[in-house]
């Protein structure tokens, strides 16, 4: 009897110490399972801001791109402007030379009396003669100023093309000078000054060719100020007073635009 109770309770020694040996198993396999699991997430998160760094980066390359492409555009566009300024700029002067060539050198009422006045009275005669001008000099102080001009001196320039108005008012080429003391303030950006002398330009001088033009500019600059109205009325007392000049045709065009 005593023999068969000795296996059976080694039997049951056995399967006691067994039991926490086959828990601490599972706990093993539980725990290795969890970190792979806490592995895969990880790994999965760090791919995720993996791709988003690269998505990210391309868009800062692609933005980086788009802006020296714009930067490049800028330039090209400021090129273009000053270019048309210049030939603006240039035009204007070819225009001006053309003009003073077409109105004479001598300044009005220089031309001498008809051969039927020589008869008239001693009186008459004897008046006082008014100063002679110098066209010569006139000539070259309206050189020098324009080439103020030229240079971009626009404020050296309107100093200089003031000065020649005020000492040379009969000169013919008085309406020019007055002409490029208006565009000298436009390009300091004083449209109010500018508007000013070339209104007076048209005033004193009605009859020159600058008379138009000083017109289409004054409109140009009530545009710059955000006179549309006063623009207007400018280009249509332009087409009115001057239909056949070629500031005119311009002033049709921008009149079909408004």
């Amino acid at each position: 009897m005593m023999r068969r109770l000795v296996p059976s309770a080694a039997l049951l020694a056995a399967l006691w110490v067994a039991g926490p040996a086959h828990a601490g198993l599972f706990d093993d396999e539980e725990a290795r399972r969890q970190i792979n699991d806490l592995k895969a997430q990880t790994t999965e998160r760090l791919d995720t801001a993996s791709r988003a760094q690269i998505e990210l980066s391309n868009q800062i390359e692609s933005m980086r791109s788009e802006m020296a492409k714009l930067r490049g555009q800028v330039e090209v566009l400021t090129y273009e402007l000053e270019a048309a300024q210049k030939r603006q700029k240039d035009f204007y002067i070819d225009l001006d030379t053309r003009l003073r060539k077409l109105e004479g050198p001598s300044a009005p009422g220089a031309a001498n009396p008809p051969a039927g006045e020589e008869g008239a009275p001693a009186a008459a005669a004897a008046a006082p003669a008014p100063a002679k001008s110098d066209p010569a000099q006139e000539a070259k102080e309206y050189e020098a100023a324009l080439n103020q001009f030229k240079a971009g001196k626009y404020k050296e320039a309107a100093g200089a093309l003031e000065a020649f108005v005020k000492n040379h008012p009969a000169s013919t080429l008085a309406p020019s000078a007055q002409y490029w003391l208006g565009n000298s303030h436009f390009a300091q950006r004083d449209c109010k000054k500018a508007i000013e002398v070339q209104n007076a330009l048209v005033a004193k001088w009605p009859e020159s060719p600058k008379a138009s033009d000083a017109l289409l500019n004054a409109a140009t600059c009530q545009q710059e100020l955000g006179d549309a109205k006063g623009a207007r009325k400018t280009l249509e007392t332009l087409v009115a007073k001057y239909p056949s000049s070629q500031a005119a045709e311009s002033a049709r065009q921008r009149l079909k635009k408004k």
